[in-house]
């Protein structure tokens, strides 16, 4: 019964979406003010129904209704709680109904927060979502219905795929949906801007929340799937330039573009057609995103592989969300009044470099992405994409990106003072190149990209640092004077140092775990050790384990560091019960200079297994890196200015002295 609900809500969602997506579009075109009135009703009543509607989802795999198909391909009575309720969105029916319970959100934050809009841009804005939405349900209805039914209902399931039985597997897709699909309301802005011919200071004022909301929440939801390959998979990476890996880096790439575009919007009036174009855009690779994963193209442990019916279904909407939005742009961007002027050299002109920069990386990302599928599709050889291509495309373009990051907050508006900005980075400068020769003298010169990377991320961070001196006055004026200078800074401008400071960390981890990482795979017995650097690694012992829905051989290793007791790592190889799948569980152990990585194989029968160690130099500075960028965006979110509508608080009027 249940079920049936969640299947009606869905449907009723649909027929709010509809009337949320015509009625106030009619409204704001005629002026008809009740009829734009209807879009917030109507955007809360979509949610609270998809709500209902995945709620009863959850239920089907809380209580294992095996009747239900999706429950009984993916889940089993034995399953963990916590993996039967993220295999709820573990699929793609499932996560599909996440996507738009997601979308929906948005509409309703908006159609809460968003009272001081104009009641037109408001209205447009939640017809354009409603729109996304109609598509979404349609697809979910017709082709993917996480309701469908089995007759006779199966006894037991079939288990979720053991690769997901993880906690980071349990959180990463919902904060990755977030990221994905919270851009649908800077495009959704974007268009009603667009219908309306009007951008401003204050659209971009608006739009900057929920841009910052998503691209924070991709940030989160990235690092958090590199880290579950990290340890789950047992190879000792993090990132594989997996198409779709690359699919969700794209759009944080062009999100992390429209966020510093909309600052030159709102501070300088200037880069209005630019910044609306990359609010269409950015969504589109979310959409493409979408396609890649659920298309059944592509081949990944991180898709989920349909039918190619579904993913033509994804690329009809593809291609109506992007033809008519681009066919939108090409008409009314050209009556666009043109903002504000301004000096190459200036803040407006590094942000604008930093834009095509950023916008020429996404772009070599797409052509490694679709190059091997475009080509198969032709009938040509299969080919791989893989890092070295990368390399030498992707780094160029992020190296002067990094070198600008510290350079362009120095800048003035308008007009800027390029000596004045690398007088104050002298120290930063100096510091980067003593980095970048001491690690060309670690490894004697034979990684020199790397040595830049390291010598880059330093020069961010210690800019970083100068940049925030510079807001406060530190050591020009008094402590007393620069506290409270620090006190009433801008929460956005913390955030901003903390997001530059955190990519600074992730830049110096990732270069360090990518050139210098070492390996031995060996043939162990008990007893036997091997030598990695300073660290030696004996085998005690492989025995058998149990877990709750699996069996497993578990290793003991001791780890010696001169001579002494250092640690004790446990990896284990693991087969589930249901589904007789092995996998790998990676015993870490982390410290701030890297990560000692073991990994069990199979034994021979013998008394002999495979095992893999790697040390990981400098990958925890990876996710606090990451984790900073996140704290940075969340800091910026929570400042007042960047409230939707919010007006600044005037003072309070102080009352008339007695004569």
């Amino acid at each position: 019964m249940i079920t049936e609900i969640g299947h009606f809500a869905l449907v009723l969602a649909l027929v709010l979406a509809v009337a949320q997506a015509t009625l106030p579009l009619i409204g704001a075109q005629f002026g008809i003010r009740a009829w734009m009135a209807l879009a917030k009703p109507a955007a809360l009543g979509q949610f609270v129904f998809l709500l209902i509607s995945f709620a009863a989802l959850i239920h089907a795999f809380v209580v294992s209704d095996f009747s239900v198909a999706i429950v009984f391909q993916h889940s089993h009575s034995q399953t963990p709680l916590i993996y039967k309720i993220s295999a709820a969105w573990g699929q793609h029916e499932g996560s599909l109904l996440l996507w738009v319970l997601i979308l929906a959100f948005f509409g309703a934050l908006v159609a809460v927060f968003g009272d001081n809009l104009p009641p037109r841009l408001k209205a447009r804005a939640l017809a354009v979502q409603a729109m996304i939405g109609i598509c979404f349900i349609l697809f979910a209805l017709f082709t993917s219905n996480p309701f469908a039914r089995l007759h006779p209902a199966p006894f037991e399931g079939q288990e979720l795929n053991p690769l997901l039985q993880d906690p980071g597997l349990a959180f990463h897709p919902p904060m990755l949906y977030v990221g994905y699909v919270g851009f649908s309301m800077a495009f959704s802005f974007a268009v009603a801007a667009l219908i309306e011919g009007k951008i401003d200071a204050a659209w971009a004022r608006w739009v900057r929340p929920w841009t910052l909301l998503s691209w924070t929440c991709l940030t989160a939801g990235i690092a958090l799937g590199a880290r579950w390959a990290y340890y789950e998979l047992g190879w000792g990476g993090w990132w594989f330039w997996d198409p779709v890996e690359n699919a969700s880096f794209m759009p944080w790439l062009m999100g992390t573009a429209l966020l510093h575009s909309a600052i030159v919007v709102e501070k300088r009036d200037a880069l209005k057609a630019w910044t609306l174009l990359l609010a269409i855009l950015t969504f589109g690779f979310s959409l493409l995103g979408t396609f890649l994963v659920r298309s059944g193209v592509i081949t990944s442990v991180h898709a989920f592989a349909q039918d190619p019916a579904r993913g033509l279904f994804i690329l009809g909407i593809l291609g109506l969300a992007l033809g008519g939005s681009l066919t939108l742009f090409a008409w009314r961007a050209p009556i666009l009044k043109a903002g504000g002027l301004f000096a190459p050299v200036s803040r407006e002109g590094a942000l604008m470099l930093n834009n095509l920069l950023l916008a020429t990386a996404t772009a070599t990302v797409l052509l490694g992405t679709l190059y091997p599928l475009a080509l198969d599709i032709m009938g040509g050889s299969s080919v791989s994409v893989g890092t070295p291509y990368y390399t030498a495309t992707f780094v160029p373009l992020v190296l002067p990106l990094i070198a600008l990051t510290a350079i362009g907050p120095l800048l003035g508006w308008k007009r800027g003072d390029l000596r004045y900005a690398l007088r104050h980075l002298w120290g930063a400068g100096a510091l980067g190149l003593a980095a970048l020769g001491i690690a060309l003298w670690i490894d004697f010169g034979r990684q020199a990209l790397a040595a830049i990377g390291i010598g880059l991320g330093v020069w961010l961070f210690t800019g970083t640092l100068v940049e925030w001196g510079e807001r406060v006055q530190l050591f020009r004026t008094g402590l007393g004077n620069s506290w409270r200078r620090a006190r009433h800074l801008p929460r956005a401008a913390y955030g901003m140092s903390l997001a530059h400071a955190g990519l600074a960390i992730a830049i110096i981890g990732i270069t360090a775990a990518s050139a210098w990482k070492v390996e031995e795979v060996r043939q162990m017995k008990p007893g036997e050790s091997l030598e990695i650097g300073d660290f030696t690694y004996v085998l005690q012992t492989v025995g058998p384990a149990r877990g709750e829905n699996y069996i497993a051989e578990r290793a003991h290793f001791t780890v010696m560091k001169d001579g002494k007791p250092y640690t004790e790592l446990y990896p284990e190889r693991r087969q589930y019960m249901v589904q007789p799948m092995p996998t790998t569980e990676a015993a870490i152990e982390s410290h701030v200079f890297g990560d000692l990585y073991a990994v069990v194989g199979e034994g021979d029968g013998k008394g002999t297994w495979t095992v893999r160690i790697y040390q990981e130099p400098l990958v925890p500075w990876i996710w606090t890196g990451a984790a900073l960028m996140a704290l940075g965006g969340i800091v910026s979110i929570s400042d007042r200015r960047y409230r939707v509508g919010a007006p600044s608080r005037a003072p309070a009027a102080q009352p008339a002295a007695a004569e």
